[in-house]
C-alpha cells in the first residue's frame, strides 16, 4: 500500500517529500494531488485526491473494501493511460488530410493556439471553463502580424477542438462529455461584402498589366474576372480549361461535385500566353501545386493602393456584386458561384456604392415639395390641405 504525490502534467507518482515531480520537472505547490495504490491477493486499484488526510481516510476504505470484496473497480495493471488531446490529433490529422481541403489551417491553428493550452491534457481534465479562457486571452491579444484576432479566427480554435472531441467519441477512444457543448460561440459577422470601387478596379488592373512576374499578375486577373475561390484557382489545370467552349471545369470544389462554369473572353486572355511549365496553370516551385498566394496579393494590393483590410477573396466578391448589381440573374450568378443554395448568393444583392450614392441624390430631389411663385404647392383634398 502507498500513497504518493500524483503529477497531473505527466501522470507519474512521487514521493511524499519529492518538491517537483521526478519525469516532467513540475514543482509541487499548495494545490498538489495525492495517489492512493492498494494491493491485496493480486487485485490492485488507486485513487486521485486532492489532500494527504483523505488520502489516508481512502487508502483505509479501499483497504476494507478488498478486504469484503464489495466493489468492482477496473484493474489498475491494465488500465490504460488516459487519452490526450495530443493523442486524439495525432489520428485526426491523416484522417483530415483525406477528407479536408483545409487541414493546413487546422494544422496550423492546432500549433499555434490550441496544443499550448491542452495537447497534453487528458480529455477529460478539458472543461468548457478552459476554453472560455482561450477565448478571453486570443480577444485581448494579438496576431503575429500585431493585429487583434477576429471573432471568426477564434471560433475556429473552438470549431478543431469540438470536433477532435466528437471524432474521439465517434472512434470510441472516449466516452465522457464534449466541453464545447457548453461554451458559447463567439458572434461572427460573416455578412462583409467587399466590393472595389471603379477607381480602385482600374489601379489594380493598371499594376497588373505592369507587373513583373505574369503568373501572379494573371493569377489575381483570371481570379477578378471569374470569381474563383483561391484554392480552385491553385488546383486548375490546363486540360480543365476549355478556350474554343469558353469553359473552365472546377474539379472538387468547395461544394463537393465536379462541375463546368462558362467564363469570359476576357478572363482567358489573361492566361492565354502564360508558359505551360507544369500540368497546373498556377504551379508553385518545381511545378507542384502552391500552398498559398499570400505574398504577392500583398504586395499588389500595395502597389494598388488598395485598402489593407481587402481580401484575396474581395475579388470573388467584387465579382458577384457587380454582376448582380448590374442587372444579371441571381440564379445565374449563383451558378457562375458554384453557389449549392441559392440563399448563399442573396449576400450580393445589394447595389454599388455609386448606385446607392445617386439614388441618394435623387430621393433629396423627389422628397422636396415643389415651390411655384415662391410658395410650396400642396395638393388639395375636399377641400383640405393633404
Amino acid at each position: 500500500m502507498a500513497i504518493q504525490i500524483y503529477c497531473p502534467h505527466c501522470y507519474t507518482s512521487n514521493g511524499l517529500n519529492a518538491k517537483k515531480c521526478s519525469k516532467c520537472g513540475k514543482a509541487f505547490g499548495r494545490d498538489r494531488k495525492y495517489r492512493v495504490q492498494v494491493q491485496m491477493k493480486g487485485r490492485r486499484t488507486s485513487r486521485v485526491v486532492d489532500n494527504l488526510t483523505i488520502a489516508r481516510e481512502v487508502e483505509a476504505a479501499l483497504k476494507g473494501d478488498l478486504v469484503r470484496d464489495e466493489f468492482e473497480i477496473a484493474d489498475h495493471q491494465v488500465q490504460e493511460k488516459p487519452k490526450t488531446l495530443n493523442d486524439i490529433w495525432g489520428k485526426y490529422l491523416p484522417w483530415a488530410k483525406e477528407h479536408k481541403k483545409s487541414w493546413r489551417d487546422d494544422d496550423y491553428y492546432y500549433r499555434a493556439h490550441i496544443e499550448p493550452r491542452f495537447g497534453s491534457k487528458a480529455l477529460s481534465d478539458i472543461t468548457a471553463f478552459d476554453i472560455e479562457k482561450m477565448k478571453t486571452e486570443m480577444r485581448k491579444g494579438k496576431s503575429s502580424r500585431g493585429t487583434p484576432f477576429a471573432a471568426q479566427t477564434i471560433k475556429h480554435q473552438i470549431v478543431i477542438v469540438r470536433r477532435l472531441f466528437n471524432l474521439a467519441r465517434k472512434w470510441g477512444l472516449y466516452d465522457g462529455k464534449n466541453p464545447v457543448d457548453s461554451v458559447t460561440m463567439p458572434k461572427v459577422d460573416n455578412q462583409k461584402t467587399e466590393m472595389l470601387t471603379d477607381d480602385e478596379a482600374r489601379r489594380l488592373l493598371e499594376t497588373l498589366q505592369s507587373w513583373p512576374c505574369r503568373e501572379s499578375a494573371a493569377f489575381i486577373e483570371f481570379a477578378m474576372f471569374t470569381g474563383m475561390r483561391r484554392g480552385e484557382l491553385i488546383r486548375l489545370a490546363w486540360n480543365d480549361i476549355d478556350f474554343e467552349r469558353g469553359a473552365v471545369t472546377l474539379r472538387n470544389p468547395k461544394g463537393g461535385r465536379t462541375t463546368t462554369v462558362v467564363v469570359s473572353t476576357r478572363a482567358l486572355d489573361a492566361i492565354r500566353d502564360l508558359p505551360v511549365t507544369s500540368e497546373l496553370v498556377f504551379p508553385g516551385k518545381g511545378g507542384m501545386t502552391r500552398y498559398d498566394f499570400k505574398g504577392p496579393w500583398q504586395r499588389i494590393r500595395k502597389a494598388a493602393g488598395l485598402p489593407e483590410d481587402f481580401r484575396f477573396h474581395g475579388l470573388r466578391h467584387h465579382f458577384a456584386s457587380t454582376l448582380v448589381s448590374n442587372g444579371v440573374d441571381m440564379a445565374v450568378v449563383s451558378k457562375m458561384l458554384t453557389h449549392k443554395d441559392l440563399s448563399t448568393t442573396q449576400r450580393y444583392a445589394h447595389l454599388s456604392p455609386g448606385a446607392l450614392k445617386e439614388a441618394a441624390r435623387i430621393s433629396g430631389e423627389l422628397l422636396t415639395p415643389k415651390r411655384e411663385s415662391g410658395k410650396i404647392t400642396t395638393i388639395q383634398r375636399n377641400g383640405e390641405s393633404a
